[in-house]
């Protein structure tokens, strides 16, 4: 495992904020990625060429009935257990509490780098009375502004002075990242297992086996690949609400850093609101996404079973209906390898690039048989189409009136750019620019 730090301290210290820093500024030099804006868990960040991972934890509360704040509590820990250096976040505006103190003493019993940030001190009056931090016992405090930056450049040399070694910047550069997604118990590590040949993930009937997101390479028949099986969640004694919190925030860590979302469903329950939820983060990020209905073999069929399972999923996802389906039994090994021939053609579709003489040539043709509508009695003229250099597809149309188009023409513009040239899995971003 690399260099990891991580972020901790009570709620509203600021520690999203520095963590936004960290991240956003090296993303915006070494990420190809226009225009997406995530929330993040964790991310990468490098600092006078020592490479890290920065875990940002949820604010540590005490004493709370929330089932939310006992699971931060607990992700807080882990996160401690993780990293080889921890940040203790406190706001030296607000000065020193009661809940600063006791966190304090959580942290006094690990062993590893602690380094108080008193953060907000955005002028010089704020950036004087850090020194009250002093009295919770831990030796090293900086006094920093995530808001402005002042103070992080001395804060990161000592943090980076604990590295054993460079790190690594990315240790799967350029290896297609597939993070499997579902609801406890429908069968992502059994998936994981059949693939990879060999016990990679601990499984039970017990849902929420799997605590933490664990990387498998994969590399066989030709195809390459990192899997992250992203259960993630803890056993607990009240799995109600916990498994649902840990599933959900774990695995939007490992879509976030994937390329293409696998969709685990259960075939005996159908697509419930959770897989819609996690089908809209995958989208919204611009993932690829493969639907896999597993426990195909549990499902009494008879002719029509299938297209109406089909035509009920592309229901409950539209107007998103670009998305592959397949019925597979991990138990019975059914249709396994075909879903990875689809998982590489999507990996392949979000990367597709499109001679801009062949887009003209058919969208423009597409644009004359129904033109935008007119707005206000301003007729709009569509002259130019064009791939933009992102990571995932963009595509560009020039026109005189951009502003006045309405998302049922875009709607058209991709039905009709999936109709031409596939994009099967893979969301489409449309943008009109003025001419």
């Amino acid at each position: 495992m690399g260099n990891i730090v991580a972020i901790v301290g009570r709620p509203n210290v600021g520690k999203s904020t520095f963590f936004n820093r960290l991240i956003g500024e090296r993303k915006a030099i070494m990420d190809n990625e226009s225009g997406i804006t995530r929330d993040r868990h964790y991310g990468h960040a490098e600092w006078t060429g020592k490479f890290f991972s920065v875990i940002d934890t949820g604010g540590y509360v005490l004493n709370s009935d929330d089932v939310f704040e006992e699971a931060i509590r607990d992700q807080v820990s882990l996160a401690i257990d993780e990293a080889n250096v921890i940040l203790f976040m406190v706001d030296s505006r607000a000065g020193m509490t009661d809940l600063d103190k006791e966190f304090a003493s959580v942290l006094r019993r690990t062993k590893k780098p602690i380094i108080v940030v008193a953060n907000k001190a955005d002028n010089t009056l704020d950036a004087l009375s850090y020194h009250e931090f002093y009295a919770l016992g831990f030796e090293s405090i900086h006094a920093i502004s995530s808001q402005n930056g002042s103070g992080t450049g001395d804060l990161l040399d000592e943090v980076v002075g604990h590295f054993q070694d460079e790190g690594v910047e990315d240790p799967y550069e350029g290896i297609p990242k597939i993070a499997i997604l579902g609801r406890p118990n429908a069968g992502k590590s059994s998936f994981l297992n059949v693939i990879m040949g060999k016990e990679r993930s601990i499984v039970t009937d017990q849902a929420g086996t799997t605590r933490d997101s664990i990387n498998s390479y994969y590399n066989q028949f030709g195809k390459e690949f990192v899997f992250v099986d992203t259960a993630g969640v803890r056993k607990k004694k009240n799995v109600t609400n916990d498994v649902e919190f840990y599933s959900v925030m774990r695995a939007i860590n490992s879509l976030e850093s994937s390329d293409v979302c696998i969709l685990m469903v259960d075939a005996t329950r159908g697509v419930e609101s959770q897989d819609i939820n996690l089908f809209r983060l995958a989208h919204k990020n611009r993932k690829g996404i493969v639907i896999l209905i597993n426990k195909w073999d549990l499902v009494e069929k008879d002719g029509k079973t299938l297209q109406n399972m089909e035509k009920e999923i592309h229901q409950k996802l539209a107007p998103h209906n670009h998305v592959p389906i397949l019925f597979i039994s991990v138990l019975n090994k059914q249709r396994i390898y075909q879903a990875l021939d689809k998982v590489v053609e999507v990996y392949e579709n979000r990367s597709a690039k499109i001679a801009t003489s062949e887009l003209n040539a058919l969208m423009l043709k597409e644009i004359e048989k129904y033109s935008p509508p007119a707005y206000k009695g301003k007729y709009i003229k569509i002259k130019y189409v064009t791939q933009l250099p992102t990571a995932t597809p963009t595509i560009a149309f020039f026109c005189n009136l951009p502003q006045y188009i309405k998302e049922p023409y875009e709607r058209y513009l991709e039905n009709k750019l999936r109709y031409h040239f596939g994009f099967e899995g893979v969301p489409i971003n449309i943008v009109f620019r003025k001419k």
